[in-house]
């Protein structure tokens, strides 16, 4: 599946609890910061490189590689990863996640309160903030976005299960007070950009095709601003001045594209980047004791599995595409999961460098993480695969090839993604380990928007799925609901894979309503059960995050937990507010790259660009969140 932190997010808790019981930003500034006023307001076409370059050279810049792609700038259209990470640099949420440990903390809100049933929240939002055009922020913003993406479906592409169960909400002065239907404990991990209602009033009518990509400096509240994109090319942000957490040290975030991180790696050793994530096992080992290079190993929030076609329908029950009728055999599933040894992937695929997959939460989130008893494990055992082959009907033919149970040929199409370099090699192993047992793939690796429309259309069997997980689970687990399926046969949905299961649902609908956190835990992990048994999803395993920096331009950042955290993909924007340049880079006034005169971040652009980018994304990464993302991831 598409990476993706999330790909898509997820719009199912109404659903959920029934079963159980904009915008345009940069619309024109006024008026802005003076860094972001100097500039303009540039269109998408109009944005020069000469604009690229004069960011590099007036002040100390810090250059990110990325090689996945943005859906939309958005807030309530974008999916993937990357353009929900930029979000995070670009707005203030309701609450913020610790940089320590993940827990919540004031962002927007500086204090909180709830009624004894716990159905009224009140905010206390946070006094004397202004959007980067100068306006106050106010309740009034926080209220007018949650009320949109609660009337507009729209609106509610995004992050619509944050709201759903929102029944009224109001602002008074400076308080914001949400009322429930039922209890929702997701309330301090409302994972919503904030948005300023008097830039996205005007474009509620477009809300649900206007990507918030075609009029610079975007208006925003959060510690950095929005001041370029040129699809799959590049997209700047330069430092807010008057950020109330306080200014960042970098006046300059440049991202730029590259179609692949063999690019990005090239580019980290000739410091025409200063960072790169995602990074393979052999290019991290090739990078460490590279001088002026640092690089981080760190327990990642992304799971990578291996998903099954159920048989797509609709959330009214109509089948459409074309998966293989051997995957709604529950038995075949299961055979499909002692037939891979995840540890040889592990060791093989990620070079050491994470761990064997079994719950669908990754273990960093220990709270909510399951693992199956070593009796019920699906262990790697070829024997086991064969034997439960056979008892579904599945025989071998005199070529040890088999059959489907009325004699006609089986094999599964294996799809991934070609940006995503575990997908090339582990469906070499998966083939493998499936031709083993009797059971023939064709493998297709493709570009993220063409698996994504494969998957839409419902026209595949096993697909490779990567979501980024947050601190608080609800968003990953939502995407398996019922509710989250389209609406009509190859109309896009929030669903991951077409999962239907009622078990599931009732599960999902009763921890979202659960306060106490060891009883909600207990309900999350019966959930990741339900996925385990059933073998809806093989989580194959949890990679690492490989990471490297130059340490001749970033002097130090805060990681995300602290201390054996990541960087890149955090819940927050700990990692770019809190980077100060390196004592050299800020004696320049520059960074090392930047000196090298106006031309330098050009001709990456011009030179690396040109080749790059078709790829692939943090769908949802993805996501899945995933999805983080996604993908998220």
């Amino acid at each position: 599946m598409p990476f993706r932190n999330p790909r898509r997010r997820a719009f199912a808790l109404a659903a959920a609890l029934a079963g159980a019981a904009v915008l345009s930003a940069p619309a024109a500034a006024a008026s802005g910061p003076a860094q972001a006023q100097a500039r303009g307001a540039h269109s998408q076409s109009t944005y020069s490189e000469a604009d690229t370059a004069s960011a590099s050279s007036s002040g100390k810049t810090l250059t990110v590689g990325v090689t996945s792609t943005i859906d939309s700038l958005s807030p309530f259209l974008a999916q993937r990863a990357l353009p929900t990470q930029i979000h995070r640099l670009m707005y203030d949420f309701l609450t913020n996640y610790d940089p320590t440990d993940d827990h919540p903390i004031g962002a927007l809100a500086t204090s909180w309160t709830t009624s004894a049933d716990k159905l009224t929240w009140t905010y206390t939002i946070r006094d004397g903030m202004k959007w980067s055009d100068g306006q106050p922020v106010t309740a009034a913003d926080a209220a007018w976005t949650y009320n949109l993406m609660m009337t507009n479906p729209d609106a509610a592409t995004a992050n619509g299960n944050f709201v759903a169960n929102f029944a009224k909400v109001t602002a008074t002065g400076n308080q914001l007070v949400i009322t429930l239907k039922q209890p929702q404990s997701t309330m301090l991990a409302l994972d919503v950009p904030i948005v300023p209602e008097h830039i996205w009033a005007g474009h509620v009518k477009d809300i649900g095709t206007f990507n918030n990509d075609t009029q610079f400096p975007v208006v925003g509240d959060g510690p950095f601003i929005l001041t370029g994109y040129q699809k799959d090319q590049y997209l700047t942000l330069d430092a807010n001045p008057d950020y109330w957490r306080g200014k960042p040290a970098f006046d300059h975030l440049v991202f730029k594209f590259y179609k692949d991180a063999d690019s990005e790696v090239e580019a980290l050793k000739k410091g025409e980047i200063d960072f790169v994530d995602g990074l393979t096992p052999a290019q991290y080992e090739s990078l460490k004791g590279q001088s002026d290079i640092v690089t981080n190993d760190a327990p990642g929030k992304r799971f990578y599995a291996l998903a099954v076609n159920p048989g797509a329908t609709t959330a009214t029950g109509q089948a459409f595409g074309d998966g293989s009728p051997a995957l709604q055999n529950q038995q075949f599933r299961q055979a499909l999961m002692y037939a891979i040894d995840t540890k040889t992937l592990v060791t093989k695929t990620l070079g050491g460098y994470g761990t064997t997959g079994s719950g669908y939460i990754p273990p960093v989130f220990s709270t909510y993480h399951w693992s199956p008893d070593p009796s019920t494990a699906y262990t790697y055992d070829p024997a086991k695969a064969n034997q439960m082959l056979d008892a579904a009907g599945f025989k071998k033919g005199s070529d040890g090839m088999r059959t489907m149970p009325d004699g006609k040929p089986l094999n599964l199409r294996l799809m991934g993604e070609t940006n995503r370099p575990d997908d090339t090699q582990d469906a070499t192993y998966v083939a493998e380990f499936l031709k083993a047992v009797g059971i023939a793939t064709t493998t297709s690796l493709v570009d993220q928007g063409k698996l994504g429309d494969t998957e839409v259309a419902g026209n595949f069997d096993l697909a490779f799925d990567s979501w980024t997980a947050n601190p608080d689970p609800d968003a990953v687990l939502s995407i398996q609901t019922c509710a989250t399926r389209p609406s009509a046969p190859g109309k896009t949905g929030a669903t991951d894979d077409f999962l239907c299961d009622k078990n599931f649902d009732a599960l999902y609908a009763k921890q979202i309503t659960e306060y106490d956190p060891a009883t909600r835990a207990d309900d999350v992990k019966q959930m990741e059960q339900v996925l385990y048994t059933d073998a809806y999803i093989n989580v194959l395993y949890y990679p690492d995050v490989l990471e490297a920096y130059r340490s001749d331009v970033i002097g130090s950042w805060d990681k995300q937990p602290q201390p054996k955290g990541v960087y890149w993909g955090q819940d927050g924007y700990w990692s770019f507010w809190s980077a100060k340049p390196a004592a050299a880079s800020a004696a320049s006034g520059s960074s090392s790259k930047s000196s090298s005169s106006s031309t330098g971040l050009v001709i990456g652009i011009v030179v690396v660009i040109v080749v790059v980018v078709g790829g692939g994304g943090l769908v949802l990464m993805r996501r899945r969140r995933t999805a983080s993302a996604e993908e998220r991831e």
